[in-house]
């Protein structure tokens, strides 16, 4: 896989995303209501950033074993790329992902770090 299908393979998952939440994610007053839909949407968005990391980092996942979030982190040696690593492990993987939170604006913010760190990661 090359930079550009990476990057548009990792977008992908950043545009079913927001799919799921503007289709099912039943906004209401600034959040997303449907639990179900947000943890959904959390979990396809955190899928995207490690096809991106993936790509940059491809000796972190060797075999069947998918690379921790640890290995990662020790990987990312510059300082933007580990806040917005930050915010898409912390609000995507474990807010949304987990616990179904989906205040709207966080989830807008978290969503632009991690386009900015796929573009990272894929450069």
């Amino acid at each position: 896989m090359d930079k550009q299908e990476a990057k548009m393979e990792a977008l992908r998952y950043v545009e079913n995303a927001r799919e799921i939440l503007s289709e099912k994610g039943k906004k209401q007053e600034g959040w997303y209501t449907d639990p179900k839909y947000v943890k959904m949407a959390g979990n396809t968005l955190w899928n995207g950033v490690l096809v991106a990391l993936d790509f940059r980092f491809p000796e972190v996942k060797k075999g069947k074993d998918r690379g921790s979030q640890g290995k990662y982190r020790e990987k990312i040696r510059d300082g933007k790329a580990s806040h917005q690593f930050e915010t898409g492990y912390q609000v995507c993987h474990l807010s949304m992902g987990y616990d179904g939170f989906g205040k709207e604006t966080i989830v807008r913010e978290a969503i632009q770090d991690i386009k900015a760190l796929i573009d990272w990661a894929t450069a």
